[in-house]
Formats: C-alpha cells, structure tokens, sequence
C-alpha cells in the first residue's frame, strides 16, 4: 500500500502534488496535542474565543485569492465561486464570533430549586471527515461553532484535496490561533477507523455520501460518540402550473449547474406539472446547452470539470443507464475528447421509478425531468425518494408554495421560489438517508455541547 496520497488537477490531468500520509506515530501525537489543547481552550471565556475566530477571518480574507486558485486547482470549482466559497468562510467565523456567547448563554430554568438552569458545556475533542466539493466551506462551518463551543478540531479531508486542508491549518498558525487547536490529518478513508475509535476524540461530524455515513456512524456509535451526519441529497424541485416560468427556469439552472453539479444540495430531479412540462423542458435544455464550460480559471465559464475521473465516468454511467431504461436525452449526455474530467450540461426527460435519475443521486451537472398528473402527485414524487436533504417550489402562490413546503415536503431545508443554499443564520441538515443533526446556527452550536442540568437546592 503506498504511503503518499496523490492532488490532481481534473482540468488537465497533471499532478499538483503527493502527500506523506500520516503513520500512527504522527496520529497520536496530534490527537494527543488536540486533548491538551483542550484543557486550556474550555477554561477560556467567550470573549477570548471570539478574538481568535476574528483573526482567523481576517487571515482567510487576507490569503482569499492563493485560497481559491488552490482550491479551483485541486478540485476544478470555477474560480469565481472558489473566491466566493472563501468569503463565505469568513463570514461563518465572523457569524459565530458575534452569537456565540449569546447561543450559549445559561438558560434559567423556573423549578422549586433556589436556583436550577441549562449550561452548554464543551464535549472535547471534534473530528472533521470532510469532502472535496466545498474544500474550505465544510471545514469552516464546522469549525465556527466547534471552537466558539470550547471544543478544538481534528479534519481528516478528503485525500484529492490535501493541499487545502493543509492550507486550513496554515490559516490558524498564521492568525496566532493557539497551539494545538486544530490539526489535519493526511488519512486515507479506508484508514480513518481508529481515528473514531481513538480515546481523544469526543464527537464526529462528516460531511459525505450515505455510504460513508453509514460507516462512520456505525464506528462511533458502538463507541457511544456523538455525530452529525450531513450525507446526500437528490433534491426535487416541484414546479407548478402557475409558477413564473422564465424566472423558475433560471433559479432552477443556477441550482443545479452551481459547483458544476456536485453539491448534496444542487437541484437535481425537477418535478413539473404536465401542463407546463413542454415549456420548461425547451427552456430548461436552451439554457443548459448555452451554459459554457472548460477552463475553470476562465472566469467566462460557469462549469469546471467534475473534480475526478472516476467520478465522471460514474455520472455518465447513471445517465446511459437511465436512457436505456426510457430516459429520453434533450443535450449532454457524452463524455467529451481530450484531456480534464470534463461532463457537458446534460438534461433527461421522460425519468421514472427505476431509473439511476430517479432513483439515486446524480452529483454532477445532469438535470432530471419527472413530470406530474398535478400538484398532489408532484408533493408525492418528490417525497418519493430515500433522500430528504433540500427541496424547491415554485409558484406565484407564495401563501400555497409556502404551505407546502413547511408541511408537506419531506426534507430538512425547503425554499421556495429560490434555490436551496446554506446560511450562518439558519440551521442546515438532511432527515431519511440524508442523515441527521444539523449544522450552522444556534442549532449547529448546540450539537457539540453537553447540554447541563444544573440544579442547586
């Protein structure tokens, strides 16, 4: 078994750089700085945690433009949106800087007691497992919140993008964030397990497909260590017969070409009620075929490649599978020549019950159309799925729209009339196969805490 991990850039196939992975050595000796960092970090007021989270945004904002280039090279995001998934970065640290000591405040609780209240008290050590789709952004929204709480972070990221997790740790040492309270780990997957299991980790939040969900959950779990799991997603986005065509068709584009396609909360299967199908299937296709791609440093195109090979060949191997099987191809569909992992914008019509398009997630820039006998079966074919992650309505009846989103779609972040997107300000994070937990917000703060009776008689 090799000892290094390998950065490739998907746009042209070059390696950017090889990595020593971590023996066990070098494991414990980190896990072990993190549980003394600890000591020191839960003792501090909030205050003093709010300085250091500061300093980390001014550093990320300082270093955003090398942050971005690394990270659209490593992973092929369009250099834009790289720039754009830093900034957000900051913003999360700022966010949790500013609420933290107000999210955690002691809550005073009325009982017979002379005094009795709810205290949030840190839990230790957190490990990070991290994807490469938002390379900074999965790291620093579990970050704000797990170090305003008093805890300190292990990231074990994604191997294809070493370069930006060892960037992550070279933004706190540069921000004079104290020693000890964040490392990264260079862990290939296969060999994460006694990571979880290891003593000095208290918590385990990840980030990743259902499969990989599955498996961490069942190593913590039968350790008895607390997790959040924010796993896959096939978004569907219902679109009705009265909703603002042009405007849907836009909304529904931008969701699900951002990040090239690979988000668990991309738009990716589009439920549209028979009368308006034919509409927004033409439009739909003219808009995905217009949609430029190539060189994801050319800040003129909107799709970079799909960040790996394999991955592409996968997608692609869904959408001819799901064309065998009646799907009807309106563009894309081809794994075009020469060198990157490049997938072109793709849009399947005619998808049913059976289909990968239907039935799985397709992380890539491939749209699914389904349509609908009316809106009670549209409501029905989007719950009609082992995902419930995000999910979209569109209509000029907001009142209606707004309805069914809050009482009928089965997901843990419904929008309407907008595509679904995270905030600092609001709690994100899946039901079913999507996993459970949540992050951002004053719920994401709370996950890793102990939640404390204290009762003086």
């Amino acid at each position: 078994m090799s000892n290094t991990v390998s950065s490739i850039n998907p746009a042209t196939g070059k390696l950017i750089a090889t990595y020593t992975i971590d023996d066990d050595k070098k494991i414990e000796k980190s896990l072990k700085a993190a549980e003394k960092a600890f000591e020191a970090w839960r003792t501090t007021s909030f205050k003093e945690r709010a300085a250091v989270l500061k300093k980390i945004a001014a550093q990320i904002l300082k270093d955003k433009q090398k942050l971005a280039e690394l990270a659209t090279a490593e992973m092929g995001k369009p250099i834009a949106q790289s720039i754009a998934e830093v900034e957000k970065c900051a913003l999360n640290m700022k966010f949790y800087a500013e609420n933290g000591a107000k999210f955690l405040a002691d809550e005073i609780v009325e009982t017979e007691a002379r005094k009795s209240y709810v205290s949030y008290q840190p839990l230790g050590v957190v490990l990070a497992i991290m994807p490469w789709n938002f390379p900074y952004w999965q790291v620093f929204r579990a970050m704000g919140p797990i170090l305003m709480a008093g805890n300190t972070m292990v990231l074990k990221h994604a191997s294809n993008v070493s370069g930006c997790a060892k960037a992550i740790e070279k933004i706190l040492k540069d921000a004079g964030a104290p020693k000890g309270l964040f490392h990264t780990l260079v862990v290939p997957g296969a060999q994460v397990e006694p990571v979880i299991k290891h003593p000095a980790i208290a918590a385990v939040t990840l980030t990743g497909s259902t499969v990989a969900g599955k498996k961490v959950a069942a190593v913590a779990a039968a350790h008895i260590k607390k997790q959040v799991l924010e796993l896959g997603g096939s978004d569907a986005y219902i679109v009705l017969e009265d909703a603002d065509m042009e405007y849907a068709v836009d909304i529904c584009v931008r969701g699900r070409l951002y990040n090239s396609g690979q988000s668990c909360v991309c738009a990716k299967r589009f439920i549209v009620d028979k009368k308006v199908r034919k509409e927004f299937e033409a439009k739909v296709t003219a808009q995905m075929e217009a949609s430029t791609w190539g060189d994801p440093m050319d800040k003129s195109n909107r799709i970079g490649p799909q960040a790996r090979v394999d991955l592409r060949d996968d997608l692609h191997k869904q959408v001819t599978e799901s064309i065998a099987k009646g799907a009807k191809l309106l563009c894309g569909g081809y794994i075009p020549e020469g060198d990157g992992a490049y997938y072109p914008p793709t849009v399947l019509t005619n998808v049913k019950k059976g289909m990968p398009a239907y039935d799985e997630e397709l992380f890539g820039p491939v749209a699914a159309i389904i349509e609908a006998k009316d809106e009670a079966h549209a409501i029905q074919l989007a719950n009609d799925s082992i995902y419930g992650l995000g999910g979209g309505i569109f209509s000029r009846n907001v009142k209606k729209a707004e309805k069914i989103a809050a009482t009928q779609l089965q997901a843990g972040n419904c929008f309407v009339n907008a595509f679904v997107h995270s905030d600092p300000r609001l709690p994100f994070g899946g039901i079913k196969q999507s996993g459970y937990g949540r992050e951002l917000s004053i719920f994401g703060i709370r996950e890793f805490t102990n939640v404390k009776t204290v009762f003086v008689a």
